[in-house]
């Protein structure tokens, strides 16, 4: 079978290799159908995920249709349309016995620390199959997995209908981020650099945007919450200042969480942090998710439709990888064809 491996930063290569066969662990075969480019992808593409390791078949928003399975398979059956689980965890450290398995201290996450799903056919546990609504295309499912990461991060942020919420990013995960605290009785606050993205925004829910390349962006900020600062920051631009911004705009006894992967350093300022009593907290992957987000599609709460802006067949990645890298301002999500 074909697949797409990051054989070392910069370098991406379509090789064979051996279709896999069932187990007694990974009990279903699933025919690979679509998979999502995430930030995260082209990071390891470009060697700035701290996480990779090489080389590595990458990918882990995958979708697909059951193809075979083992005689212990329970629930599954042949022509299920699943979504996959992209976290392994060993279910014995601690962070797995404080059901935090998304942080496993053995973690390996499909695409990162082991093969994921740039290819034709994988291997999986059931439990790490979770069957798809009807309504939704395979392209568009890619997105489910994006939407658990944000059911996540505000899970980590304890978000309350009182709560003001600043998103910073209005890309693919902040985008995700607004879908699911839109859902909420929250005042949401989005920042970009980007008018366009901006103003997709606010037709998607925000109630106001703030470009964060003017200069008076954190008077703005201030004004769109109450006077005194948000009370939930959402990094999920990951920049160079973005951080120091969260710190420094959210209000006392807010918290900030992060999201980014970069290793480059960052200015913090502890006496804002200590001063204002900020919570900072860490949020990644996601814990156990997935069946919230299908239940929430299921429910016509959140609609992914039309969420992926381009499509590539899986043969074309370095061309959608290289559209990517264009940094054209009509990327929202890109998805692989099989």
């Amino acid at each position: 079978m074909k697949a797409i491996q990051i054989v070392k930063p910069n370098e991406l290569k379509v090789i064979d290799m051996e279709k896999p066969h069932i187990d007694i662990n990974n009990n279903v075969l699933v025919k690979i159908k679509a998979a999502g480019i995430c930030g995260s992808d082209v990071g390891i593409y470009h060697g700035t995920n701290a996480a990779a390791t090489y080389p590595r078949v990458i990918g882990h928003e995958i979708v697909g249709i059951v193809e075979e399975t083992g005689k212990n398979v329970e629930k599954l059956n042949v022509g299920d349309r699943v979504i996959i689980n992209q976290v392994t965890s060993c279910g014995h450290c601690y962070p797995c016995k404080h059901n935090r398995g998304n942080v496993c201290d053995n973690l390996k996450v499909r695409g990162v620390h082991i093969d994921g799903g740039y290819r034709e056919y994988m291997a999986v546990p059931e439990k790490d199959c979770y069957i798809l609504p009807d309504s939704i295309s395979y392209a568009d499912a890619v997105m489910i997995e994006p939407t658990t990461i944000a059911i996540q991060c505000l899970s980590r942020a304890a978000i309350e209908d009182d709560d003001i919420v600043f998103i910073i990013g209005c890309g693919a995960l902040g985008s995700s981020i607004l879908r699911i605290a839109r859902l909420t009785n929250t005042k949401i606050i989005v920042g970009d650099i980007v008018e366009d993205k901006l103003n997709e925004a606010l037709k998607n829910g925000a109630d106001y945007a703030v470009n964060l390349s003017n200069g008076d962006f954190k008077e703005k900020i201030r004004e769109y919450s109450d006077g005194r600062g948000p009370t939930l920051t959402i990094d999920a631009a990951c920049t160079k200042d973005s951080l120091m911004n969260a710190i420094s705009v959210t209000g006392n006894a807010g918290r900030v969480i992060t999201m980014g992967f970069s290793v480059s350093p960052t200015e913090v300022n502890q006496f804002l942090i200590t001063s204002k009593e900020l919570d900072i907290r860490g949020s990644r992957l996601q814990n156990k998710k997935f069946g919230d987000a299908i239940e929430l599609i299921n429910e016509g709460k959140i609609d992914l439709k039309n969420a992926v802006s381009h499509t590539y067949n899986f043969m074309d990645a370095q061309k959608a990888f290289d559209f990517i890298d264009s940094k054209d301002k009509s990327i929202r999500k890109i998805a692989l064809l099989f």
